[in-house]
């Protein structure tokens, strides 16, 4: 009497290889494809690196924040700025485009996995912000001869594969709440003020009273006392109520994005 071979393993790795397969497929032509857009690349690096320029490097170099220059102090601000910005604008608007096309119904009736397409478009605003990041210090090395150490870029760059997480799922909602028409809108009317108001244009201290403790709310504020936190400066606050901020906001964007998702999928 033969026994049964049990090829429940075997499966399974092949199912994950495939899903893997599938992911780093979707990622790279999301890449590609908005990196070829040049309305898209050219804005979303441009617009931090133009703002950097005109105002993180023309405010008095030799001064210091705390025990940072202004111009270092700067660069973290409009890091976080611009990794914000790719998030925002990939996911919110790509989202957006793709749902008033019905792109996004064709690739949910194709066998690619859900979670490989948000994925996908999470891991590609990701590298955006790894590319602002790096130009924002070549330029700030090279123009405002700002010191940055290999240890705190390595930081940064952590800093933005994680701090993308947060705006991606914000985008994810916006994506699902407004119309392609007003999606653009939409996020430079949250994104501009979100960005002013947790610090990043100038120095948290230099905004009225009121808007200082208003910023404890935004999750802009949090990330840049963190990316601050990657060049010494003793941020106000700990570093672990900059982390509960940012996930506790995650975990908000996350719960209207299942709600929302569940409506356009009951009225669809």
């Amino acid at each position: 009497m033969s026994t049964a071979t049990i090829t429940l393993p075997a499966a399974h790795s092949n199912t994950l290889t495939r899903n893997l397969r599938i992911f780093l497929t979707e990622a790279r032509y999301e890449f590609t494809r908005l990196l070829r857009t040049s309305g898209f690349s050219l804005s979303v690096i441009g617009f931090p690196v133009v703002f950097y320029l005109f105002f993180g490097l023309i405010m008095p170099r030799g001064e210091h924040i705390g025990s940072v220059t202004v111009s270092k102090y700067m660069l973290a601000g409009y890091a976080v700025f611009g990794m914000v910005g790719a998030a925002l604008f990939g996911i919110g608007g790509g989202v957006a485009s793709e749902l008033s096309t019905g792109w996004l119904e064709l690739k949910s009736a194709s066998p690619m996995p859900p979670l490989a397409y948000l994925l996908a478009k999470c891991c590609t605003a990701m590298a955006f912000g790894v590319i602002i990041v790096s130009l924002l210090s070549v330029l700030g090395i090279t123009i405002a001869h700002v010191s940055i150490t290999f240890p705190e870029f390595a930081r940064m760059i952590a800093l933005t594969l994680v701090g993308t997480v947060p705006f991606a799922c914000m985008g994810m909602v916006i994506a699902l709440l407004v119309p392609f028409n007003a999606a653009p809108g939409t996020i430079n009317m949250i994104y501009l003020p979100m960005s002013f108001c947790g610090g990043l244009w100038i120095p948290i201290m230099m905004l009225p009273h009121i808007l200082q403790k208003f910023a404890l709310l935004l999750p802009t504020y949090h990330l840049s006392q963190l990316m601050l936190g990657a060049f010494g400066y003793a941020s106000a606050g700990s570093t672990s109520s900059h982390w509960l901020g940012l996930l506790g906001f995650t975990l908000i964007m996350l719960g209207i994005a299942s709600i929302a998702f569940r409506r356009l999928e009951q009225n669809s």
